[in-house]
């Protein structure tokens, strides 16, 4: 069985008096362990994919099941769960809380997870160190480049341990040099067995995938279907 499973999946959108279709009838499986790149024009409905892969938003038909679990059929407390336990996500705009730290920034979602305040620490730390950040752990967001917020971002990301790391265009604000930095980074950590599922515009990411699907009109266009990547490598812990 596959790790990601999606199943007619549609979703529709009103614009002013105008229905818009962003998924129509969308089918696709995901292994674990790939690192998985969904490009295609703007409105193409790979955003939308995103979003209701990270729980952030329903579709009108179809399903998605993760893991054996159908995140659809969840209401909203499982969903706030499934967000917290088993996803992370990385964005274009870093996302980080400008009055925190680095390493504050990185401990935050292990608060609502229960997580005792050393141990936040000792695994905020280690995972700062792993993305070469060893050094920023007391700098702000507007104190950090650019590259270096995006590092931080990657590891609040992973922090929590996630089944999936998602990424919504995390090159995007960066320089060519950076963007290709962050992206050995994040391949790095798929090396280890980390999902990975990549929004994006930028053909170098697809360089790194392991699997590259084009979306167009709320469909698969085209699917690369290499699988490997996928392998028995478990999870990073």
């Amino acid at each position: 069985m596959a790790f990601i499973t999606i199943e007619g999946l549609r979703r529709q959108y009103m614009m002013g008096d105008t229905e818009v279709t962003a998924l129509d009838g969308l089918d696709l499986t995901v292994e674990e362990g790939e690192f998985l790149c969904l490009m295609g024009p703007s409105g193409s409905g790979k955003s939308t994919l995103l979003h209701l892969l990270g729980g952030l938003d329903r579709p009108d038909e179809g399903s998605i099941v993760v893991n054996g679990q159908e995140i659809t059929r969840l209401d909203a407390d499982g969903l706030a769960l499934y967000r917290q336990r088993q996803v992370g996500f990385i964005f274009q705009s870093f996302n980080l809380i400008t009055s925190m730290t680095a390493l504050q920034n990185v401990e935050f979602p292990m608060i609502f997870s229960g997580v005792s305040s050393q141990e936040r620490r000792r695994r905020a730390v280690e995972l700062l160190e792993e993305v070469g950040l060893a050094d920023r752990l007391s700098h702000k967001p507007t104190e950090m480049s650019g590259g270096q917020q995006q590092r931080v971002a990657v590891a609040r990301g992973l922090i929590n341990q996630p089944d999936i790391l998602f990424g919504d265009e995390p090159t995007g604000n960066l320089d060519s040099k950076t963007g290709e930095e962050i992206l050995a980074m994040l391949t790095e950590f798929n090396r280890q067995g980390q999902t990975l599922v990549i929004v994006t515009h930028d053909a170098r990411v697809s360089a790194h995938a392991n699997r590259v699907i084009q979306m167009l009109d709320g469909r698969v266009n085209t699917d690369t279907d290499d699988k490997k990547s996928t392998s028995s490598s478990r999870k990073r812990r």
